[in-house]
């Protein structure tokens, strides 16, 4: 998907609550009203756990005069319909670029994927700071213009370094976090200040194979398909709401060296299919589950 200009005039309203009659009725009515135009309305029960969720992406033009509404007079509307029926809920303005910072350690591939792509359009962000515990990647940074910061982490300076990085990362008021094969588990302070903002890849299709070498551990089981899974990051390692997985067919004549040579191509598409539609609003989280609209 094209990026969106930043004049531009649509916007993305995400909706999950429990499910009833009348909820689709209820959001459709109320964008007409206020003379909006639908551009397109995704929805989706979960009959098990009597869940909706709905994506409608809309037009800020109002239909009588063409100006754009005024946002707190739009957000005041649907503030009203959400309570009346319980709904969490958030508005996306496409004109409103969202900032996202990269954390890598040492391992190139994701990084360098995810900067082609935001160069190319493909990714509807700003990246203005990347986060390492390693000076190794500085060059790609230097290359794309990107502001690389370096926070060596050790046990007993973990706490203060992620400490540094949190102001750092309010400070260039970032709204998305990516773990491009940062190899550092995340801290409950840190999560906690992105909750549902941090996208990890896991070299590996989860739940199968969690740890530190899970090409290794797929060698040694003699699998014949190995993947990649891009996951919101949770206290629980590697256990957080998947986004996105793929695999890729390998077999008895793969080396533990060859599983990683195949799998970095997996991670990279993985990653950036995960984080354009977080980008894009496509993403809804429940009962550590994600509804990922088309």
């Amino acid at each position: 998907m094209a990026t969106p200009p930043t004049n531009s005039t649509t916007a993305t309203l995400l909706v999950s609550c429990d499910d009833r009659p009348g909820l689709v009725a209820a959001l459709s009515q109320l964008l007409f009203a206020l003379g909006l135009n639908i551009l397109d309305a995704d929805q989706h029960t979960d009959s098990i756990a009597g869940k909706f969720f709905q994506r409608i992406r809309f037009d800020l033009s109002v239909r009588d005069n063409q100006a754009l509404i005024d946002e707190k007079t739009l957000e005041g509307a649907i503030r009203e319909v959400a309570e009346r029926h319980s709904m969490e809920w958030t508005l996306r303005l496409d004109r409103d670029v969202p900032r996202m910072a990269i954390f890598v350690s040492k391992t190139d591939h994701c990084l360098y994927d995810l900067l082609l792509r935001h160069r190319s359009g493909e990714l509807h962000c700003d990246i203005p700071l990347i986060i390492s515990n390693h000076p190794d990647l500085e060059p790609i940074a230097e290359q794309f213009g990107v502001d690389y910061r370096v926070f060596p982490i050790t046990k007993d300076t973990k706490a203060d370094q992620e400490t540094e990085e949190i102001e750092l990362l309010e400070k260039y008021r970032i709204d998305l976090v990516v773990m491009a094969r940062y190899m550092q588990i995340l801290s409950e302070r840190m999560i906690a200040a992105f909750p549902r903002r941090i996208i990890n890849i896991h070299h590996s299709f989860l739940p199968a194979f969690q740890g530190g070498k899970p090409y290794h551990q797929a060698y040694g089981r003699g699998v014949k398909r190995i993947g990649a899974t891009a996951h919101y990051a949770t206290l629980d390692l590697d256990e957080g709401p998947i986004i996105e997985q793929d695999v890729v067919r390998v077999s008895h004549r793969d080396t533990p060296k060859s599983l990683v040579r195949k799998g970095r191509d997996v991670e990279r598409t993985v990653l950036s299919r995960a984080v354009a539609w977080h980008l894009e609003g496509r993403v809804l989280v429940y009962d550590n589950k994600t509804v990922v609209f088309d």
